[in-house]
């Protein structure tokens, strides 16, 4: 499906199945039936329909036998359907497979759970602490930095600090310090 003439066609077959599935196809072993994905090959011969049954869960097999030998008995109908909206002198052959995506996707939030689960394990298990505090990130001193200019000010006193190196003032005739 490489050429955008491809695409388009899949795009369109797509949105005429979902159609036909909602508005003409009135088997009642229909389920709440979504159109996923269409794949068309190249030539355009083969057409492959890619769906999900809505509440059709791993436990509810027969929901999905009865949806898939509805859309088998109502290929011929939707195939002539897609044929006449897309004016195709050839109409492909519609295949309909039922998606593999919710099972992989419930399989993976289970291996998602209990990856979490034993992560909460071995964190309970080892008390977990932080390694340099609460926070390790470095914070403002604004309070100590007040405080510590006021403590110098204070020790200043005669012109020499309280580490006892002389204050550095401008000379009387108005030039720096070299």
């Amino acid at each position: 499906m490489s050429s955008p003439r491809v695409r388009k066609i899949a795009d369109r077959i797509q949105v005429i199945v979902a159609e036909m599935l909602e508005r003409r196809v009135k088997d009642p072993r229909l389920g709440f039936v979504t159109v996923t994905d269409v794949r068309v090959t190249g030539d355009t011969q083969q057409a492959t329909i890619f769906y999900t049954v809505l509440g059709a869960d791993g436990d509810d097999e027969a929901a999905r036998a009865g949806t898939a030998a509805a859309l088998e008995s109502a290929k011929g109908l939707i195939r002539s359907e897609v044929g006449k909206q897309l004016g195709m002198r050839h109409v492909p052959t519609l295949t309909f497979v039922a998606d593999a995506l919710p099972d992989t996707a419930r399989q993976l939030d289970e291996v998602l759970a209990r990856a979490r689960a034993q992560d909460e394990a071995v964190a309970a298990a080892r008390g977990a602490t932080y390694a340099g505090g609460e926070d390790p990130y470095k914070k403002p001193r604004e309070a100590d930095d007040e405080a510590d200019d006021e403590a110098d000010e204070a020790d200043d006193v005669d012109g020499v600090a309280a580490d006892g190196v002389p204050a550095a003032e401008p000379d009387a005739g108005g030039d720096e310090l070299r």
